[in-house]
């Protein structure tokens, strides 16, 4: 007969596994929300140019609509407010034996095999100036 703490610490387990299941899906949902709201934004941005290239003087205006729907952020007020930056969050599940690398979001997996690649070459851990051009993003000076 298994014990009470036996019993508790399954039930614990289970339910801790499922917690990192579903947070692993909200990172890969949270993602794709990311992605779908910047086609989104795009393509609001483009029929409002189109629009604006139609209405002016001399165009057929025809047939165009002018009227924004609620809650899509148009272009003039992307460019009129602070840039738009839409990113997806990742939760880093809690560690415990035997988690694997592959239970992190794809971008922690690129920050992890970079650093080993680091410490298999014996060239030792990664300035954030290293970091940025691995990653492809553009290095700033400092203050700049």
């Amino acid at each position: 007969m298994p014990s009470v703490a036996g019993l508790l610490e399954q039930h614990e387990l289970a339910a801790r596994r499922r917690v990192d299941g579903l947070r692993e899906e909200a990172d890969r949902i949270q993602a794709e929300l990311a992605v779908a709201e910047q086609e989104w934004s795009e393509w609001t941005i483009a029929r409002e140019r189109v629009g604006a290239v139609l209405s002016a003087p001399g165009g057929d205006s025809a047939g165009v609509v002018t009227e924004v729907p609620e809650g899509v952020v148009t272009g003039a007020e992307v460019e009129a407010s602070a840039p738009l930056v839409v990113k997806a969050r990742s939760q880093v599940p809690m560690w415990r034996e035997g988690l694997a690398g592959t239970a992190l979001s794809v971008d922690y997996q690129r920050i992890l095999a970079a650093i080993e690649d680091r410490g298999r070459l014996g060239q030792g851990p990664l300035t954030c100036q290293e970091m940025a051009t691995v990653f492809g993003l553009d290095v700033v000076p400092r203050g700049g």
